[in-house]
C-alpha cells in the first residue's frame, strides 16, 4: 500500500509519523496527568485506598478554607509586586550593561550566575543571611552601625518580602540576557536617525528602545509572572521549621498543595488546589497577552 503512494502522500506520511513523537508525549506526560488530576479533584483519595466520588466538595472546602484565601493573597503578592521589580532591575542592569565594553562578558556572566545555582543552596544561603546576631551577615552589619535588628523570616509583615528579595534575585540574570538580545536586535538606524535630529537620550529611551522591546517584554513578563505564581524552593526552603512562615504569611499555593498531597494525603483537595491554580496561570498568562499585544 506503501509503494502505490505518491511522492507528496509519502512526505505527509513521513511528516505525521516524526509528529506523532511529540504528540505521544504530551498525550502521556502532560494532556494526561492534568486530565487526571482534573478527574481526582472530584473524588476523595489518601494514595493507599480506593477513589471515592465526592463530588464538588473538595471546591466547597477550598471556598470555605480560610487558609486558602491567606495563600491566594500570598500568590497575588508574589506575582504583583516581584514581576514588576524584577522587569525594571533586569531592564535598568541590561540597558547600562549593553554600552559596557570592558570585561562585558565576565560581568554578563556573574549577573546570569545566580539564574543557575540551585535554588536549593541559594535559599539556603540567603537564610544564613536572614539569620539574628551572631550568625546572621545583614543583622550583624546592623548591629554594627548600632540599628536593633530584624527579625526577617519570623515576622508576619517582613517574612514575605524577605523571601520575595532572593527570587528576584535568582531570575535576574536570565531576565538581564533575554533583555539584551532585544536591545542588540533593534537596528542601530533607528538610533543614528534619532542622534542626527537632536533627540533627547530620554525620548529615544520611551519613543524608540521600550517601543521595540515590546516582544521582550511581554515574554519576559508572561515567563516571570508563572514563575512567581509558581514559587516553592525559596518558600519551602528559608522556612523548613515552620513551612509557609507564621501565620501562613509566605505560603503560597504551590506550597498548600504539596502539604494537602504529601503531608495530609488529601489528593483530591490538592488536586482541586491544582486546577484552581491552572486556571489562575491560564487567565494571568492570557490577560498580559491582551494588554500587552500589539495595537
Amino acid at each position: 500500500m506503501y509503494k502505490r503512494l505518491s511522492i507528496r502522500q509519502k512526505q505527509i506520511t513521513w511528516a505525521w509519523a516524526f509528529l506523532a513523537i511529540p504528540v505521544i508525549f504530551y498525550v502521556v506526560i502532560r494532556f494526561y496527568p492534568t486530565g487526571n488530576a482534573m478527574l481526582i479533584s472530584f473524588q476523595e483519595w489518601n494514595l493507599l485506598g480506593d477513589r471515592a466520588w465526592i463530588g464538588l466538595a473538595n471546591y466547597a472546602k477550598l471556598w470555605n478554607d480560610p487558609v486558602f484565601w491567606q495563600v491566594f493573597r500570598n500568590t497575588f503578592v508574589y506575582l504583583l509586586l516581584g514581576t514588576p521589580i524584577s522587569l525594571v532591575l533586569s531592564f535598568f542592569v541590561a540597558y547600562h550593561l549593553d554600552k559596557i565594553r570592558f570585561m562585558h562578558g565576565f560581568i554578563r556572566m556573574l549577573y546570569f550566575l545566580p539564574f543557575m545555582t540551585s535554588a536549593v543552596a541559594m535559599a539556603w544561603v540567603w537564610r544564613w543571611l536572614y539569620q539574628p546576631v551572631p550568625i546572621g551577615l545583614f543583622n550583624n552589619t546592623l548591629a554594627e552601625f548600632g540599628i536593633p535588628q530584624i527579625d526577617f523570616l519570623r515576622s508576619t509583615t517582613n517574612a514575605l518580602p524577605a523571601i520575595l528579595a532572593p527570587a528576584v534575585w535568582a531570575g535576574l540574570g536570565f531576565q538581564i540576557i533575554i533583555f539584551m538580545a532585544g536591545l542588540r536586535a533593534i537596528p542601530q538606524s533607528y538610533y543614528e536617525a534619532a542622534h542626527i535630529d537632536g533627540v533627547s537620550k530620554w525620548t529615544v529611551l520611551f519613543e524608540i528602545t521600550i517601543p521595540l522591546l515590546r516582544p521582550t517584554v511581554v515574554f519576559l513578563t508572561v515567563f516571570s509572572s508563572i514563575g512567581f505564581l509558581r514559587i516553592f524552593d525559596q518558600v519551602y526552603n528559608m522556612t523548613t521549621n515552620d513551612p509557609g512562615g507564621p501565620l501562613n504569611s509566605t505560603k503560597p499555593m504551590v506550597l498548600m498543595i504539596y502539604q494537602s498531597a504529601f503531608t495530609d494525603f488529601e489528593m483530591g483537595y490538592a488536586a482541586a488546589q491544582t486546577v484552581v491554580l491552572f486556571v489562575i496561570l491560564l487567565l494571568v498568562s492570557l490577560l498580559q497577552l491582551y494588554l500587552l499585544r500589539d495595537r
